[in-house]
């Protein structure tokens, strides 16, 4: 059974920081918690009104007041930062709904991640803490003695939804396997609910530094947050830098935009930046691929943790809504079970296959009977309207390309008739039937695409990965992750996959093999190696110099290589300077290897 496509409506992630703050007028206030109650009345004798009482911070607004002006309201000797409170948004734009109600499905990134080829110990006692809108109570397809949650008088109630975005994302971590909805990545595993948006779908950076602690009280070892937005913020930073130093893991959206944008909270070194691959091993155009260089000539600096790390399914991904705000569709043709997407008209019939070609014009001959309808030429609302003015009862629309067709009928639809879409490799099955009979109503379940979706899949197979490698820390699951994902896109290490998408079983493969402390192809967090390489460059008077260091080595010595010769071999606690003569430009490949050995970094580039 699949689903229907609604309007496409991606939700904006916040990507002019100052213009946010300065319409919402909102601070980070950093002081010691001693000093609050002094810091707290200059706030509100200055005209502050406190919006949050965090660990180490409050946040307030200031009606008509910009950065500056707050400063200089507040210069206090026990005041130690106040910055900018930056806006965070969920990151998904809803896609199809889909209704699995009589039977367990399992989504597509499931079986492309090898995740049923791994067990998972929920023994362990792994927790993944949610930070989004709410798991919504009105879904059985959890184990509810496993999950806990915080409420908050802004937002309600943990477990009542503030749309169906957070109520998508748990179930991609953790649905139940029980026969029924979908399964999750980890299923059953113990969940706490962070609730930060309502159905407005936006927040502040200070509300996930105070969700974080949360996580962290509630014994969690995964966050995972399918949100973000523009301009760091050094209190969140700090707050999920705390949170990955004690053992824990911090996973996070790269962004919907389609752009090289950074966004927060995935920027930050400590959060593990996800994109978003379709079913088809291809990335996904929406997803977000922020460089993994910073700075300008001696300060330029390559880092693999500041840009997205590993991908995984995001697009058309099937998962828990709250109960009955979804919609779906089945379809069967002489009999025999077809996917179909609803497109639009809730209801069912049955009857004669009439085959109508494009559905340019009406055609008598459609009365009575459920018309069959390529793809193309017209609109969809105009080939629906035309069997419908035919007398026909219901309307397929085939695509004319591999894969699904997910649609809807336009705002302005003019139509009746149960209308579905169907995917282009059922085309002959469909039009050589004698009767069909489609159907469409409200579900439990549905589906959404977006970084946001890719982001738990990832957390839930980390939870699942962790739990049979109990004793390894965040950091190293998230090292293993990226040494034994599935390369993806251009070779290698790249913008858009990271290190490729994820593989559960093969991350398991590499803890057996080679322990907590990762083999040959593991170490940092955002290397893919032990051995990690960062540089600068510059151009002077014509010659091209670029200074490397090195972190992670076995030895004391590294072997250096550019565009895959050696260049020469350096101690490993040392600058190593390579000078390039030739005349112009160019971009250059430097890896650094183990002395002797083919234990090397990531590939860097450097270009001129």
């Amino acid at each position: 059974m699949k689903l229907t496509r609604i309007a496409a409506t991606l939700i904006a992630l916040s990507v002019g920081a100052s213009a946010a703050a300065t319409a919402d007028e909102r601070y980070v206030i950093q002081v010691d918690n001693s000093k609050k109650g002094v810091v707290k009345a200059l706030a509100k004798k200055v005209g502050g009104e406190l919006k949050l009482d965090g660990d180490g911070f409050i946040a307030a607004t200031f009606s008509g007041k910009d950065l500056a002006q707050v400063k200089g309201l507040l210069n206090n000797p026990h005041i130690q930062l106040v910055e900018v409170d930056q806006r965070r948004a969920l990151m998904s734009f809803n896609d199809d709904v889909g209704n699995p109600m009589a039977q367990q499905i399992t989504p597509y990134a499931v079986y492309q991640s090898n995740v049923n080829d791994i067990g998972f110990n929920n023994a362990a006692g792994m927790k993944v803490c949610v930070i989004d809108s709410g798991l919504d109570a009105s879904n059985q397809d959890f184990e509810w003695g496993n999950i806990s949650g915080n409420s908050d008088s802004g937002t309600g109630n943990w477990n009542e939804n503030g749309g169906p975005h957070g109520t998508h994302v748990a179930g991609t971590v953790g649905a139940a396997n029980n026969n029924v909805g979908v399964v999750g990545m980890a299923p059953g595993v113990d969940m706490h609910i962070i609730k930060v948006f309502n159905a407005d779908g936006w927040g502040y950076s200070s509300d996930l530094a105070h969700a974080a602690n949360l996580c962290s009280a509630a014994g969690a070892n995964i966050i995972s947050m399918s949100l973000g937005g523009g301009g760091s913020n050094s209190t969140e930073s700090n707050a999920f830098q705390s949170f990955t130093d004690a053992g824990g893991l911090v996973v996070a959206a790269a962004g919907n935009d389609g752009n090289s944008v950074r966004s927060y909270p995935a920027g930050y070194p400590s959060v593990m930046m996800v994109g978003a691959n379709d079913a088809n091993n291809d990335i996904a155009d929406f997803s977000q691929f922020p460089t993994c260089t910073t700075g300008r000539g001696k300060k330029r600096k390559t880092d693999t943790s500041i840009c997205v790390e590993i991908a995984a399914g995001g697009v058309d991904t099937l998962s828990t809504y709250p109960a009955g705000m979804a919609t779906a569709s089945s379809m069967s043709a002489d009999g025999v079970a077809y996917s179909s997407s609803a497109m639009e008209n809730s209801g069912s019939t049955s009857g004669s296959v009439f085959y109508m070609g494009t559905a340019e014009a009406t055609n008598a001959g459609a009365n009575g009977m459920v018309c069959m309808i390529d793809r193309g030429a017209i609109s969809f609302h105009d080939k629906v309207l035309n069997c419908e003015n035919s007398g026909g009862v219901g309307a397929v629309i085939i695509n004319n390309e591999h894969g699904m067709l997910y649609g809807t009928l336009g705002d302005t639809n003019a139509t009746t008739i149960p209308a579905v879409g169907a995917a282009f490799e059922d085309r002959a099955a469909l039009i050589a039937a004698a009767n069909a009979d489609i159907a469409i109503g409200i579900s439990d379940y549905g589906f959404m695409s977006g970084t946001s979706m890719a982001t738990p899949a990832v957390s839930g197979i980390a939870a699942r990965v962790w739990s049979n490698h109990s004793e390894c820390t965040g950091s190293e699951i998230r090292a293993a992750l990226n040494a034994s994902a599935m390369d993806s896109g251009a070779s290698g290490h790249d913008v858009y996959f990271g290190h490729g998408i994820v593989d559960a079983a093969a991350a398991d493969a590499y803890l057996t093999a080679n322990g907590c402390a990762g083999g040959d192809d593991g170490g940092e967090p955002g290397t893919g190696d032990g051995l990690t390489l960062t540089e600068t460059h510059y151009k002077r008077r014509g010659v091209k110099t670029v200074e490397l260091k090195f972190s992670g080595a076995a030895g004391t010595s590294v072997d250096v290589f550019r565009d895959g010769n050696l260049v020469g071999t350096s101690l490993s606690n040392a600058t190593f300077t390579d000078r390039i003569t030739t005349k112009g430009g160019g971009t250059f490949i430097y890896k650094a290897c183990d002395a002797g050995t083919t234990t090397c970094s990531a590939d860097i580039s450097v270009t001129f």
